[in-house]
């Protein structure tokens, strides 16, 4: 991996919780292209309820640049951090995997994240494939979780995340 390549590099916002300026705004101030996997949360402020948009692993972000870029705002802000494999390389997602989990999580109303230690066995039942909508040629697992009647597929970032989105039955094709 070159140093002028672009990658969607996972890194971690250290940030505290309710900072003012979390690392994710901080890098669309800067026009650099990142993202992070929200979810709604109804907070109470003087009194009123309020719905907002929270990251849903608060230390969880993908910049998708080159290290060039992006190892100068590292060291200058000491709360933004890349995620290492062993032996200091930095954890990078394909883009084919990027695109396909962004399209998926953006193209539903209400998704569901899970962190892979989350995923049992028992919500893995079969394997599908997605014919036709806006999910169209996806493969994935359809989740079961008792008492659902929403059929929804895993897409995964393999070791980081996972996000079960809600599927018209009539797209459904299992392999």
């Amino acid at each position: 991996m070159n140093d002028n390549d672009i990658n969607w590099f996972v890194m971690r916002d250290l940030t505290r919780y309710h900072s003012k300026l979390p690392a994710y705004q901080m890098l669309d101030n800067l026009k650099i292209e990142n993202y992070t996997p929200k979810v709604q949360k109804i907070f109470i402020k003087n009194g009123k309820r309020e719905c907002r948009e929270v990251p849903f692993i608060h230390d969880l972000l993908f910049v998708h640049d080159s290290r060039l870029h992006i190892d100068p705002i590292v060291e200058k802000v000491n709360t933004l951090q890349y995620r290492y494999l062993k032996g200091r390389i930095p954890m990078v997602v394909r883009d084919k995997d990027m695109e396909k989990f962004k399209n998926a999580v953006e193209s539903s109303f209400a998704p569901q994240f899970y962190l892979p230690k989350d995923i049992t066995p028992d919500m893995r039942k079969r394997k599908i494939r997605i014919i036709g909508g806006v999910l169209d040629g996806y493969e994935g697992t359809l989740v079961t979780v008792r008492g659902s009647k929403v059929k929804r597929i895993l897409v995964e970032l393999p070791t980081l995340l996972a996000a079960a989105v809600e599927v018209n039955p009539e797209y459904i094709q299992l392999l």
